[in-house]
């Protein structure tokens, strides 16, 4: 049990490999990497180690007869949940909540190791930890190494905050933390302009879905009392909350999500995040940051659950982002440009599963999707890395026989997230789609024609996905040779150092799914990943929990196959058309121009988002300082110039005037009558004398003549 107790380290300890790096580093630069290296594997390295001995320790625990715990930890065994308590962050007083109820704003530094954290505990440490090893060898050759390293472990240390963090607050901090961390990681090469403009777009995109999450937090305290997710989750499935409340807390909360895991309108961030070195691209897009938001939902169910309008907004955006996303990756050339618009899309699916109040599917997804999307993304690096930094598959081709290892992997992820049976994506796109199809069948559920539109957007983007997905693997490892004589003299396969993790990946893409084998494979039974995760479910929503269609397992036989077929389909088409050259692409394109170039420019988004909000707010800033500079600053400035002039004019008024005619000129005439008199007083006995003399005369001719 001393596993929990040392809960706090599995973040403290990549914060402090981001520290050496970060402030010792640069004197490791140049000749002894292996330091900086070593730093920043044994600081995530053990980090995954405390997860793995936590999650073991949670396994095992037998909630009916528990040990002696250390006195910060605290259970509650329905929920299978332990909470470390280390310190007391803002023991703020008490206040009278809009419930007329005592709340308390007291905010504890909470950690808390449960199932669902557990999922995301272990995906974070373990993906996060290959993504380092990968980038040893990856960013072997480039400038800032250090610098790369410190920033990854920060990003890992604040990612894991806010898995663990058993209150609001605490995970807000994790929040923002991954915020800054992903600006910095996307911008890494701050010298190239356009990377640098790439981490200032992320990092301003996710400060708008910010605000709504600071703002559901603050409706939160107000009407619940608390930050504590189990006491809010608690409360909010009692009823006692206002509706309307809980509703407007929810979709507050999903604002933010839709900023940290770009969903329609604020996705746009993502696809620029490419401008990082690829193992960033993996790291953010696979398993960590773009994730939070499904992780918030998922941790905060007992709030969706009770607001079918929230979990009607979660479904339908999730959905239409699948779908909007999948038809912009159809027509990318740009080989983690079309890896970006899956994720985006695979991120709508996870929304449309705990949308439907399938939580423990939704984020069944998000582990799978970790394992085949971090292997697709650290493959594209590794083809990228052969090419010499080429990243358009139109100079690419033929491939498959020159760099194979990452060839065959790269198979593996683009089959798993295809959904073909066998695979891990098959298992958790499959029960998404099902939840889906069936949450109109049920008291309390989605309205029928809802639930139908749902799978079917579920399905389409699923079909597209094949294709496009297959479309990339035949225009990068088949197809003709379309490489350039420079990229074909450097092509060579990958260091081991990024092979080997992308065949420990493409194994995790085949065998993950196999633990959330579908309950008509287990006569109905619930299988591993729902029991696992059933104790942290506050109020199960949806299909899937007992009362699904009365013919379900024929209707779920019949989703399923008509998934695998739909992705089978679309895996053919693209067969056809790209796994050798062929002009129908071509001509196609050249037929539907417009649609083309539609999907092309991606809807035009950024053009839209520029001309309505971008430039104008530009123009805002530009006339704000223009007011600031000649009105605000004209008037101090005017100010001060007036009273400068004028000070000048007294300092003249009073050196010319006051002193010069004033005081130093009476002194100047008194000085002149003293110089005049003083030459009367000679001292010398004929010049008094002739005085006398010239007196006596001037008497006696005033006297004689008066």
């Amino acid at each position: 049990m001393t596993a929990v107790g040392l809960l706090w380290l599995i973040p403290v300890l990549p914060a402090l490999g981001a520290l050496v790096n970060g402030v010792l580093g640069w004197k490791w630069e140049k000749d002894r990497r292996g330091v900086i290296t070593a730093v920043a594997l044994v600081a995530t390295g053990l980090s995954l180690l405390l997860a793995l001995w936590n999650i073991g320790v949670l396994y095992g625990m037998d909630w009916s007869s528990l040990p002696a715990l250390p006195s910060n930890v605290t259970v509650d065994a329905a929920h299978h949940r332990l909470s470390l308590h280390l310190c007391d962050w803002i023991p703020g007083g008490s206040f009278v909540t809009g419930l007329s109820r005592e709340g308390s704003f007291r905010v504890e530094w909470l950690f808390v190791l449960d199932p669902l954290s557990a999922v995301m505990l272990f995906v974070v440490c373990f993906v996060g930890f290959l993504i380092h090893v990968y980038s040893v060898g990856y960013m072997a050759h480039d400038e800032g190494y250090f610098r790369f390293f410190a920033y990854l472990n920060l990003f890992m240390a604040m990612m894991l905050t806010l898995v663990l963090g058993g209150n609001y607050l605490v995970m807000f901090i994790g929040w923002e933390g991954v915020g800054l961390c992903s600006y910095l990681l996307i911008g890494f090469y701050y010298r190239k302009d356009w990377c640098a403009d790439a981490g200032k777009k992320a990092f301003l995109t996710n400060r708008i879905g910010d605000m709504g999450f600071a703002a559901g937090l603050m409706l939160i305290l107000y009407w619940f009392g608390t930050l504590d997710m189990d006491k809010v989750n608690a409360l909010a499935v009692t009823g006692v909350v206002p509706a309307w409340v809980v509703t407007a807390s929810a979709v507050l909360l999903f604002v933010g999500a839709t900023g940290k895991s770009a969903q329609l309108p604020l996705y746009v961030w993502l696809p620029d995040a490419m401008a990082g070195p690829t193992p960033v691209s993996a790291l953010i897009h696979a398993a960590t940051m773009v994730t939070s938001g499904v992780y918030l939902v998922a941790r905060s169910n007992g709030l969706y659950s009770m607001s079918p309008t929230a979990l009607m907004v979660v479904a339908g955006v999730g959905c239409v982002t699948a779908l909007f996303a999948a038809t912009i990756g159809l027509c990318q050339n740009d080989i983690k440009k079309v890896l970006a618009y899956s994720t985006v899309s695979q991120l709508g699916y996870m929304f449309l599963g705990v949308g439907v109040g399938a939580y423990a599917a939704g984020i069944f997804h998000l582990y799978t999707h970790a394992f085949f999307k971090a292997l697709l993304f650290l493959g594209s690096g590794s083809v990228i890395h052969a090419m010499g930094g080429e990243q358009d598959i139109r100079k690419m081709g033929q491939l498959w026989s020159r760099i194979p290892t990452t060839a065959k992997t790269f198979l593996v992820g683009c089959l798993a997230i295809a959904g073909i049976p066998g695979l891990s994506g098959f298992f958790s796109k499959d029960e998404i789609l099902w939840q889906a199809f069936a949450s109109g069948h049920g008291v309390g559920h989605f309205p029928e024609g809802y639930a139908r539109v749902l799978w079917l957007v579920g399905v389409s983007a699923a079909a597209l996905t094949a294709f496009y997905m297959f479309r990339l693997l035949y225009l990068t490892f088949f197809n003709s040779d379309r490489v350039s004589e420079e990229a074909a003299h450097h092509l060579h396969e990958s260091p081991k150092t990024m092979t080997g993790v992308l065949v420990v990946l493409a194994a995790g893409s085949v065998v993950a799914g196999w633990v959330g084998l579908p309950k008509i494979w287990l006569g109905g039974h619930e299988n591993f990943w729902e029991r696992w995760l059933h104790p942290v479910l506050y109020a199960p929503h949806g299909a899937g929990h007992g009362e699904a269609l009365a013919h379900s397992a024929a209707a779920e036989w019949g989703a399923m196959g008509l998934s695998v077929v739909v992705a089978l389909c679309g895996i053919g088409l693209a067969t056809l058309w790209y796994r050798r050259e062929t002009e129908t692409p071509s001509r196609l394109a050249l037929a539907l121009q417009a649609p083309y170039r539609l999907l092309l420019n991606k809807y035009y988004v950024d053009e839209v988002y520029s001309g309505a909000f971008i430039r104008p707010l530009l123009k805002l800033a530009e006339g704000l300082w223009w007011w600031d500079r000649w009105i605000v600053d004209g008037l101090v400035n005017g100010a001060r110039n007036l009273t400068v002039g004028s000070s000048v004019g007294a300092l003249a008024f009073d050196r010319y005037v006051v002193d010069g005619a004033g005081v130093n000129g009476t002194a100047a005439l008194f000085q002149w009558f003293s110089r005049q008199n003083r030459r009367i007083q000679t001292g010398q006995f004929q010049h008094y004398a002739l005085g006398v003399a010239a007196g006596f005369l001037l008497l006696m001719v005033w006297y004689l003549y008066r």
